[in-house]
């Protein structure tokens, strides 16, 4: 959604001058100083819920930097933390004063905690390791104690270091039972590798924190500020924005992942529709990276690297492969190679297919829309809306009985093409509402009276549909025009619009102080027509299928101060296209279907072992036993990764004409004939087709 003209802007220049019409003498000190305050002024002006710096915001900020800066506990332990506790309600008079004397202690105390640290791992790998004690290690604990004190910070990394050595052992000693090679290491001598290999690994890491400058500290201090607002405003390094939402994508080549920092992590966010990650299919959203390896190399651990630091190990030339090694949302370790290519973006458009589900139903139209994309350099440019009018087209030409629009794992994208897209489908009429802060709601509408598909209509949507996949879900549900289907219980529930400014736009000449960077802030949030948010609640699903993600908390309630959810006044909304009067009988036939399927009874058992895993991230020290549970891990994940088979009966094909197009890309070909096999192996699709047959009845 674009500003409304260059009003709006004016605003943030008047008022970040008003935070920073003085500038003293230039230094770092009076860099910073401006810095701090031009922020603050900006989001108390701009920002949709201004927050009041007071010693309550105070306390936030102060257990979100901690937890950012050592959430592993690494390397400050209680005394040290005491040490800062004087500051913890001082925050909001520091910030108030542009004060960086809590900042400035915090900085000291981690470097002498990291060169306190170095010295830990390199003097426990000197030792072998007794892998025969009986001893457990809580991997990525949350909300984990600091260590009382030096003793108990030693013992920490020691079975850190422990368990990282034994992860290298036991696959030394897996190689070398395969291996057909006379001359066998002895056990000693694989222990003395694994250990080498790990020195390595950290000592690899320690040199690059050691680059860190008072700028990436500093970074991390201004965001947990900013994140106090809300977990999508934040302050961002003069980088040109690299740093946000790393895309690996276009003519990049690299792995075709969207990545953000997450605490000491780099979370994986979303995944490139056709990239080299989404072809290899292990890689998942939520995943978190934890090491990266190159070809025949050892792995560095990235945790607590910055994600450019992060994302320059990944990227790599064409025909290459990159090994990632990353907790999953069960809290179990996977390596996954992938190998680099360049991303190829026709994967991410939209596109349509013909689905039969035998002796159920026939002839259904299915369209896939990863993302709503638009194209707002070029005239003319590729709109979502203009390619989802053609597809619908082309499926009438071939008389379908109803269609299904795929949004699920869409993240979002142009609102402008979310309310064209909607009223394809109605008349005409409001779509959803949009507020800023202090003004009154701008309601967006479709006023096109033309109606380009009056039949029978579902949509599909999972825990990770967001933003604009939310507000076409919810429209055509509030309408009574479509009948929302969810892998879920909701949809991901961000119902709030950011944009980012310039803080050097802020500030008249004063070229010293410069470059400031940029601040992203949420300045709007969506409602629905009948005045409800889509914010943490999402769209909840008129038929709500079992996901692995049933009994775990996912979206944007999972996030530090998320937004609240609130609700308006509803506007006036109407169609008279077709009426949804049997959604109670549709929803009590589903149910009973997915409650005798097979498949699905699966997915809710690999859901509860998934919520029972996360739960429980132990892992024992005990060479015996750690590989005792490493072989049940692997057991039950391939129990469950083999659960989506082809589907009998469920037949999908192309558009008459649509495979001449790809007749002389054999990529593209291959590409496909694999989005054909995957959906004839989709469950949620295959009970689409069933809904879709009780509608008619």
């Amino acid at each position: 959604m674009k500003l409304r003209g260059s009003l709006f802007f004016s605003l943030i220049i008047g008022a970040l001058v008003l935070g920073a019409a003085y500038l003293p003498s230039t230094n770092n000190a009076d860099k910073e100083t401006v810095l701090i305050q031009t922020i603050i002024e900006g989001l108390n002006q701009l920002h949709y819920a201004p927050q009041k710096i007071n010693d309550d915001f105070s306390g936030k900020a102060y257990k979100l930097y901690l937890d950012r800066v050592d959430g592993a506990r690494r390397w400050l332990t209680k005394s040290d933390v005491e040490q800062l506790e004087g500051y913890e309600l001082r925050l909001d008079d520091e910030v108030n004063a542009a004060n960086y004397e809590f900042f400035n202690k915090s900085v000291e105390l981690l470097k002498a905690g990291r060169t306190k640290s170095q010295g830990y791992y390199r003097e426990i790998l000197e030792k072998p390791f007794d892998f025969d004690k009986e001893e457990d290690y809580e991997f990525g604990k949350e909300d984990k104690p600091f260590a009382k004190d030096d003793t108990e910070l030693y013992e920490y990394w020691r079975k850190v270091l422990k368990y990282e050595t034994l992860t290298r052992l036991s696959t030394k000693l897996k190689e070398q039972s395969k291996s057909e090679e006379v001359d066998a290491k002895s056990f000693e001598e694989l222990e003395k590798e694994a250990r080498e290999a790990t020195l390595e690994t950290f000592d690899k890491w320690y040199d690059q924190i050691s680059k860190d400058k008072r700028s990436d500290f500093l970074n991390n201090y201004l965001n947990a500020i900013t994140n106090v607002y809300d977990p999508h405003t934040g302050y961002f390094l003069p980088k040109d924005k690299e740093n946000f939402d790393i895309s690996m994508s276009g003519t990049l080549e690299g792995i075709g992942a969207r990545l953000q920092t997450d605490g000491e992590f780099t979370k994986v966010i979303s995944i490139v529709t056709g990239g080299p990650a989404w072809k290899q299919k292990e890689l998942e959203t939520d995943d978190l990276i934890t090491k990266v390896s190159q070809e025949g190399e050892e792995p560095v651990d990235v945790t607590g690297f910055r994600i450019d630091d992060v994302v320059k190990l990944i990227r790599g030339k064409k025909g290459t492969t990159v090994m990632l090694t990353v907790k999953k949302i069960d809290g179990s370790m996977q390596d996954i190679p992938i190998e680099r290519d360049v991303v190829i973006m026709e994967e991410g458009y939209a596109k349509s297919a013909i689905i039969n589900l035998e002796n159920v139903t026939d002839n259904v139209g299915y369209i896939r829309l990863p993302r709503f994309y638009a194209d707002f350099n070029r005239r003319g440019g590729r709109s979502c809306a203009t390619d989802i009018a053609k597809e619908i087209e082309k499926l009438k030409a071939e008389n379908v009985k109803g269609i299904i629009l795929d949004l699920r794992d869409n993240g979002g994208g142009s609102l402008r093409d979310v309310v064209k897209m909607s009223g394809l489908f109605i008349e005409e009429g409001p779509i959803v509402q949009v507020k800023a802060r202090g003004r009154n709601p701008e309601i967006l509408e479709d006023n096109d009276s033309r109606v380009q598909y009056d039949g029978d209509l579902i949509v599909m949507v999972n825990s990770y549909s967001a933003s604009a996949s939310e507000i076409l879900a919810a429209a055509l549900q509030d309408y009574g025009r479509a009948v929302i289907i969810g892998a879920g219980e909701s949809t991901f529930g961000k119902g709030t619009v950011q944009r980012f400014f310039d803080l050097d736009r802020a500030i008249r000449d004063a070229n010293e102080v410069k470059p400031l960077g940029e601040v992203k802030l949420t300045i709007q949030k969506f409602y629905r027509v009948n005045g409800g948010s889509t914010q943490l609640k999402g769209v909840v699903p008129d038929i709500v299928l079992p996901n692995r993600f049933t009994y775990i908390d996912t979206g944007e309630k999972q996030h530090d101060f998320p937004m609240e959810w609130t609700e308006i006044e509803p506007v006036s909304y109407s169609q008279e296209v077709t009426k949804l009067d049997n959604l109670p009988a549709l929803k009590a036939a589903s149910m009973a279907r997915v409650s005798n399927h097979e498949t699905f009874k699966l997915v809710d058992e690999s859901a509860k072992y998934l919520k029972e895993q996360r739960e429980s991230s132990s892992f024992s020290l005990n060479l015996k036993n750690f590989e005792a549970q490493k072989l049940e891990r692997e057991k039950i994940a391939d129990k469950y990764d083999d659960m989506m088979v082809k589907i009998e009966g469920l037949a999908v094909t192309n558009l008459p004409g649509e495979l001449e197009k790809l007749a002389d890309d054999e990529s593209k070909t291959a590409r496909n004939e694999e989005w054909l096999k995957n959906l004839s192996k989709d469950i949620y699709l295959e009970e689409a087709l069933h809904v879709m047959k009780d509608m008619k009845k």
